[in-house]
């Protein structure tokens, strides 16, 4: 835990920041050149979907990376919750927008990719499509608590409670194409017996997977070191307005 602490230092962050900051960027713009090319280009047509099926490289690595920054929006907000480290709480927060723009960006997808495939853009009684609906409220209301309280302490622990109730929701949707047999096909990645999808689209998958990871951090690092400076810069004016 002294580690934690030790990277919690908002000097040695923004050091450290510093430095990962641009590999992370270009080894995001690479992954998504690559992936891109793969997706689009590269890998096969499906015998059923046809050309319809490339919309999976941008839903599947979207709605994963949803479920995986509200996982690590909750760590940071328990981990602010229980040591009240503001660092902790600026990652917390600053995961919530970046969730929120992966979770939309898995329902219009898949919007899109459900019309021709299911016939319809959406069905409420789809237990995923409603479970997914349901993360991307939890986090605009997780969003909404950090505007209503003025104090910032007061504002993270109120989000935090939030952000850990609202982790039931994570499980429900990963579960829900299992516990409930509705328009959503079964898992055909991570499964116990392995992927059903082919390797020529599985690869190009994994690859967008990777480039949508390293553009979270990229995009993590950004936003935490800009709200650093600015309560750095908030907390100079106020010691020169006290005189």
């Amino acid at each position: 835990m002294s580690g934690w602490h030790r990277f919690a230092n908002p000097t040695r962050f923004a050091r450290l920041s510093a430095l990962v900051l641009p590999w992370a960027l270009a080894l995001t713009a690479l992954l998504f050149a690559v992936g891109l090319y793969l997706a689009l280009v590269g890998s096969p047509p499906d015998a059923k979907q046809k050309e319809t099926v490339r919309i999976m490289y941008l839903h599947v690595p979207a709605a994963w990376m949803a479920l995986a920054t509200y996982v690590t929006m909750a760590v940071f907000s328990a981990m602010g919750f229980i040591w009240r480290h503001p660092l902790a709480d600026i990652a917390a927060k600053n995961c919530a927008p970046i969730g929120a723009g992966f979770t939309l960006l898995a329902l219009v997808t898949g919007a899109l990719w459900g019309a021709p495939m299911w016939g319809t853009w959406w069905e409420w009684g789809d237990a995923r499509l409603t479970s997914f609906l349901i993360l991307f409220f939890l986090y605009l209301g997780y969003m909404a608590l950090w505007q209503v309280f003025e104090d910032p302490e007061k504002a993270a622990r109120a989000a935090a409670i939030l952000a850990l109730v609202g982790l039931i929701n994570i499980p429900v949707i990963h579960f829900s194409v299992q516990w409930w047999n509705t328009l959503h096909q079964p898992a055909s990645v991570f499964r116990r017996d392995g992927p059903t999808i082919d390797p020529a689209m599985l690869w190009p998958l994994f690859v967008m997977l990777f480039a949508f990871k390293a553009y979270f951090v990229s995009v993590l690092l950004w936003r935490i070191r800009a709200e650093v400076a600015e309560r750095r810069v908030r907390a100079l004016q106020a010691m020169q307005a006290e005189g």
